[in-house]
């Protein structure tokens, strides 16, 4: 079992997106209220006195959507002067990444993943649910922003959805060719639009791999990261290829990580709530932070067996009521 040292962090639940795969259409989300959030001196009191002393030494700032976040820079620049922080990495739709990717770079941060699920606007515009303007001109200049400024390794995050997107699998795939860009290939999942799954079902990383290696070879590849893909390279390629294959190949027993919601919830898995604490209401009650952190402890304990139980049940299957920007993606 890996050593679970690696938290992903939600500061807000909220989203300029509506993407497809999260959100289903005219869906109306209960969106936490602005005074159950985490305040941002709760949140590095956290980190500072709980996971750190309890051996959390890499993060990942989630949402929703980080970047709006009214104090996303401050909270990288706290979280990456921790002595103690080994990686400090970031998820966003890369919507208002451009005016901000200078700012999170002289913060501190240097991993950034960007979710890019078509390099075609109409489809891209579907996807992610805009309405009027086109989002996706914004989101490209974010990305080559991103890569300019210095960002290494720079992700791309692809859900490959049936009939909507899969076309574009060689194309998308093709950005790791002349940059060093690293494209991930992430299997639709039945968590959010339960609808689109039914209708849509997934392809799974394999078939992938197979078109993939069919036009130009494959070879195993490495990028730095905390996640579970399997990595690939085309020959010669400056990037890689990432194949997360949650619904083929169950990962649960490498899982090295936990998720705290933006409103202060630590839960131990995507799936499985079992154990999760209610850390900010703890904190605001006057709870010590000692045993907030014993509690941390205890939760850490029963990791494996959660795990093993996920593994042992083989693929994920059914349906879940929250949608990925309230679990944290």
């Amino acid at each position: 079992m890996n050593q679970v040292d690696y938290l992903r962090i939600s500061l807000v639940d909220r989203c300029n997106f509506r993407c497809q795969y999260c959100m289903p259409e005219g869906a109306e989300i209960d969106y936490i209220l602005h005074q159950n959030l985490m305040t941002q001196d709760e949140l590095l009191t956290l980190l500072r006195q709980v996971f750190i002393p309890a051996g959390f030494t890499q993060f990942r700032l989630t949402g929703g959507e980080p970047l709006i976040h009214p104090d996303v820079v401050d909270i990288v620049r706290a979280i990456a002067a921790f002595p103690e922080t080994r990686d400090l990495s970031m998820t966003t739709n890369g919507f208002l990444l451009k005016s901000l990717a200078r700012d999170l770079y002289e913060a501190g941060l240097r991993r950034i993943n960007i979710s890019l699920d078509s390099l075609n606007s109409e489809v891209f515009d579907q996807i992610v649910g805009s309405r009027g303007r086109s989002r996706w001109q914004q989101v490209w200049d974010g990305i080559q922003t991103a890569y300019q400024v210095g960002f290494n390794p720079l992700k791309l995050n692809v859900v490959v959805i049936p009939g909507v997107n899969e076309a574009e699998v060689l194309d998308l795939a093709a950005l790791s060719i002349d940059r060093e860009w690293h494209v991930r290939f992430i299997e639709f999942m039945p968590i959010g639009n339960h609808d689109l799954f039914r209708d849509r079902g997934w392809v799974s990383s394999e078939d992938l791999r197979q078109r993939i290696r069919a036009k130009w070879g494959l070879t195993e590849g490495q990028v730095r990261g905390n996640g579970p893909a399997d990595v690939f390279q085309i020959p010669g390629a400056r990037g890689t290829l990432g194949f997360i294959s949650q619904m083929s190949e169950c990962f649960c027993d490498r899982c090295n990580r936990m998720r705290l919601s933006a409103d202060g919830w630590l839960r131990p898995c995507l799936l499985n709530e079992t154990g999760q604490i209610d850390l900010k209401t703890g904190l605001r009650s006057g709870v010590p932070v000692h045993e907030l952190r014993q509690q941390v402890l205890d939760l850490l304990a029963l990791k494996p067996e959660i795990n093993f139980k996920l593994r042992e049940s083989g693929s994920i299957s059914g349906s879940y009521s929250r949608t990925m920007s309230q679990i944290g993606g």
